[in-house]
């Protein structure tokens, strides 16, 4: 089989959901501007546009159309198809993951994949109880008490805290560190090579705006739980995730082309466990993941843990004897937030970009989705 090479990771800036620089930009633009500068980077490489197979993009709550197919049209690429994806949080990697595998299967050469995420601009939905028209989201999962799905604080942060024995001050430890690595990476410029700068009509958008450089562990331990009304609930706006906008995409391609590799995909592993453990679900995907790619955690070089809270991440970390220090070296949901359908992919152009830095290494992505599900993928860096 063909290896399938990452030639190409470029993400646009994460916008803050409702307020933010990208409030008015709905995905289907976001779509169009990451596609038409994938096209761009691969026309550096001397990439015919023709040759692309297929454009699948992650997205979520927009109606049930293909986002990826609306880019390809405005894009210009006529004869490129489109899918949609979705897993929930983790359909951005699920997107690269698909791309990959067609790839490594031989029935496609050159994918571009990723997601897209416009919480502020998404549309609502209505259904029908009785004779009455009310607000309606597709469930993640049946609704149950001790796994509400309209309530992740508590059915993946709160659960996942005390299964793992989780305290306060951790969470807001780790939402604090989240926020000092990820202004770290935007001060030092670590950024720079795989942000793509966003035209609005608020103007151009560059520059990661969710991180609080203000936050201390005195502001954060002022925050109110989220359900006071739980005896020990210690979930807070502060050691949660962001609502946000923003898109990713990697262009996964045959080894055969001989195109410049910037990391290859190594295995990858999606799980499922009972609802009111989805904040748990990387545990079980992180080694199964590595142990397709014949590894184990101590291979690891950098790990992006997607913070949808910082419980379910220090869980993590505490359950498989992760060392802190090599995992979410530039922030992550807590900081720089969680643009739900793109994260996946963003963690991947990250981590792509991170390991180039550093000389090349073995790095995973993994998160939790919503339903009980959790996904992780192995990618390398080779040294230049």
């Amino acid at each position: 089989m063909p290896e399938a090479v990452i030639v190409s990771a470029l993400r646009t800036p994460i916008g803050t959901a409702g307020k933010g620089s990208l409030r008015d930009t709905t995905a289907f633009e976001l779509a169009h501007q990451i596609v038409t500068a994938t096209v761009d980077e691969l026309g550096r490489l001397d990439v015919d546009p023709a040759r692309i197979d297929d454009l699948i993009l992650a997205e979520g709550l927009h109606g049930g159309g293909v986002i990826a197919r609306h880019a390809a049209v405005t894009a210009g690429l006529l004869s490129v198809p489109g899918l949609a994806l979705n897993r929930h949080c983790a359909a951005g990697q699920g997107a690269v993951q698909t791309a990959a595998a067609s790839v490594r299967a031989g029935m496609d050469s050159l994918v571009i994949a990723g997601g897209v995420n416009s919480a502020s601009t998404a549309p609502r939905a209505l259904t029908r109880v009785g004779e009455e028209w009310v607000p309606w989201m597709s469930p993640s999962h049946p609704d149950r008490p001790d796994a509400p799905n309209r309530d992740m604080s508590i059915t993946v942060g709160w659960n996942a805290a005390v299964e793992a024995g989780v305290t306060r001050e951790e969470m807001d430890a780790w939402a604090l560190r989240s926020h000092l690595n990820a202004i770290a990476a935007i001060e030092e410029g670590r950024f720079k090579e795989e942000i793509v700068p966003v035209d609005t009509p608020h103007g151009v958008f560059a520059v990661d705006e969710h991180p609080r450089r203000e936050t201390s562990m005195e502001k954060l331990a002022s925050l109110k739980p989220l359900h006071p009304e739980i005896e020990g609930f210690s979930i807070t706006a502060g050691n949660a995730c962001g609502a946000n906008d923003a898109a990713a995409a990697l262009t996964v391609a045959s080894s055969e082309l001989g195109l410049p590799a910037l990391a290859t995909v190594r295995s990858w592993a999606s799980v499922a466990v009972d609802p009111a453990r989805t904040g748990l679900a990387p545990v079980e995907a992180i080694p199964k993941a590595l142990a397709r790619a014949g590894m184990s955690v101590a291979d690891v070089d950098v790990f992006e843990i997607n913070e949808a809270f910082a419980a379910m991440c220090v869980a993590t970390v505490k359950l498989l004897d992760i060392d802190p220090d090599r995992v979410n070296v530039s922030g992550s949901g807590c900081s720089l937030g969680h643009p739900v359908a793109a994260s996946g992919a963003r963690m991947l152009v990250s981590l792509v970009h991170e390991l180039r830095r550093r000389g090349g290494g073995v790095g995973v992505a993994a998160m939790c989705a919503g339903g009980g599900m959790g996904s992780a993928t192995v990618i390398e860096v080779p040294a230049p």
